[in-house]
């Protein structure tokens, strides 16, 4: 079963050695469902609880389960990796984490849920031959995928892979995920655009409401702070929306962004891109069939 995820009408139709940009998205939109499930799936809260850490909200596991890749990292490793967070948010969260429990310890439990939530979503399509196929493309795009600049992508490409095929498919497209976040944050410090300013000029282009966008942790002043600061360089209108400008700023962070998560694409090639797309359709399926998910996010999928 072939998903047909949204495409962007941003992204240029320009080839990267055989991968339209288009596709380089595409593929984004198909595998990151795979990924983020991790965040909201009922074993993940379990394992979180059984490590010691609160579930009445996603937070309090979501830092641990993200950033354990890096070590023990403090809150401001961790504010400049996750970018678009408040550092308020981040230090509420992070400080302490690693008391409760150790990032390797961490890690373990991060491989179990995800080993639980796959077996409840995919049944017994997890010991299918066409997961252990999608798995083995997935990592050589993860394997292609260069790390300098990426500490995120570098933290989760370092740890050991797993034996089991659709454990391995879950940190090949961990790894393929942070790798283009990693290269989106640099897309937006290159447009000039700070933390809460990626934002509030993301709710600009109608990417997610404002109501979403405070699920990041800033201050209504800080909000408002930036948006004059977007106003002033001509980027929003008096109303928080984007101005001719401002969409051509956002257009050309996810032009960037595509291009700069090409390079694991292009090194699988057009029918290895082609064929993992075809194999991870019905995987994508039983994820957003399962409604664990937002409608809405702060990515944006779907919107850009």
């Amino acid at each position: 079963m072939s998903a047909q995820p949204a495409q962007s009408t941003a992204a240029q139709p320009a080839e990267s050695a055989g991968i339209a940009l288009g596709r380089v998205r595409q593929m984004w939109h198909l595998s990151e469902p795979l990924h983020a499930v991790l965040y909201y799936a009922p074993e993940a809260f379990e394992e979180a609880a059984a490590l010691g850490f609160k579930t009445d909200e996603r937070w309090p596991s979501y830092f641990p389960w993200r950033a354990a890749p890096l070590g023990a990292a403090s809150k401001e490793l961790v504010t400049a990796a996750f970018y678009s967070f408040a550092p308020g948010m981040v230090a509420r969260y992070v400080e302490g984490a690693w008391e409760t429990a150790g990032p390797s310890a961490v890690l373990a439990a991060r491989l179990r849920a995800v080993d639980r939530t796959y077996r409840t979503l995919f049944g017994d399509r997890v010991d299918s031959p066409e997961l252990a196929r999608a798995a083995a493309l997935a990592r050589r795009a993860a394997e292609a995928a260069p790390l300098a600049g990426r500490p995120l992508a570098a933290a989760n490409a370092a740890l050991p892979w797993p034996s089991q095929p659709h454990l391995v498919l879950w940190q090949a497209l961990t790894v393929l995920r942070e790798h283009r976040g990693d290269g989106h944050l640099a897309a937006l410090t290159v447009a000039g655009l700070d933390a809460v300013e990626s934002l509030v000029s993301f709710a600009g282009i109608g990417a997610a409401s404002v109501e979403r966008f405070e699920s990041r942790g800033w201050s209504p002043g800080e909000w408002d702070a930036a948006r004059e600061r977007l106003v002033a360089r001509g980027l929003l209108d008096a109303d928080g929306m984007a101005t001719e400008a401002g969409r051509a700023v956002r257009a050309e962070v996810e032009r960037r962004t595509d291009e700069a998560a090409a390079a694991p694409w292009r090194a699988l090639g057009a029918e290895g891109v082609d064929e993992l797309a075809e194999l991870l359709g019905e995987f994508w399926v039983a994820v957003i069939g399962s409604g664990l998910l937002p409608g809405e996010t702060t990515l944006g999928i779907g919107k850009v």
